[in-house]
């Protein structure tokens, strides 16, 4: 999952691209005559007046599992690759140092020892600035495509929208109590058919099914900050 900051970000980001579209298809539509001239207009429909018509979309969801979402999270893990596990070997390093040290440390001089500790000390300040850095670094490339796919999905957000009836649509990519979302039920969710109408516009073929990798020793992880968490949707 992303972080609380990147998930303010593309909360505005969701906010900015979406209302910009919105307004921007309200003005190119005329305001439908009152029945009788000098009709006081009818007031707007507003959240809590009955029959309003609301919607729910997992905004980040529909963008990581668009074709074109599920094509570049795919193509960033496999990026991002080479260096997580250039991490998992500098981590494998520092634990085979730091078990040393545990296990051998009442055995060795004083000089010997604190030359280890010294050592143990400069790899970990590595390995995290490492770990900093590209945990930033997957963060930005995930925001780029979250950002750039939300501006060709917006449209069709609010196409739907208004071609549906709704009046509000709420997004709820965060769960509560990050969210102002307490509860929504599935029938209002459109997350779904935005991704098949998504799909369809963009005209971007699913990606093909991994193909399933061999069994293998399973390789020791390196830190949880250094996974590149941004590319991967919410269940």
């Amino acid at each position: 999952m992303t972080s609380k900051f990147l998930r303010s970000v593309l909360a505005i980001a969701v906010f900015s691209m979406i209302s910009a579209w919105a307004q921007t298809s309200g003005a190119a539509t005329p305001a439908a005559p009152s029945a009788a001239s000098g009709a006081p207009a009818s007031p707007a429909a507003s959240p809590s007046t009955p029959g309003t018509k609301v919607g729910t979309i997992n905004v980040e969801a529909a963008v990581f599992g668009s074709n074109e979402g599920r094509r570049d999270a795919d193509a960033l893990t496999k990026k991002l690759e080479p260096k997580q596990n250039e991490l998992k070997a500098q981590n494998e390093e520092l634990e085979g140092l730091q078990k040393q040290l545990q296990t051998q440390g009442d055995k060795l001089n004083e000089e010997a020892k604190t030359t280890l500790v010294k050592q143990i000390e400069t790899k970990k300040k590595s390995l995290d600035r490492s770990v900093q850095d590209f945990q930033e670094d997957g963060q930005a490339q995930g925001k780029e495509i979250f950002g750039r796919i939300l501006n060709k999905m917006a449209p069709t957000i609010v196409k739907y929208a208004q071609d549906n009836g709704f009046q509000l649509i709420v997004d709820t990519s965060n769960q509560w109590p990050q969210s102002q979302v307490l509860w929504s039920g599935e029938g209002v969710d459109i997350t779904k058919a935005i991704v098949d109408a998504y799909n369809v516009s963009s005209g971007v073929p699913a990606p093909a099914p991994a193909a399933k990798a061999p069994a293998t020793k399973p390789a020791s992880t390196i830190p949880k900050s250094a996974a590149p968490a941004p590319t991967t949707p919410p269940k």
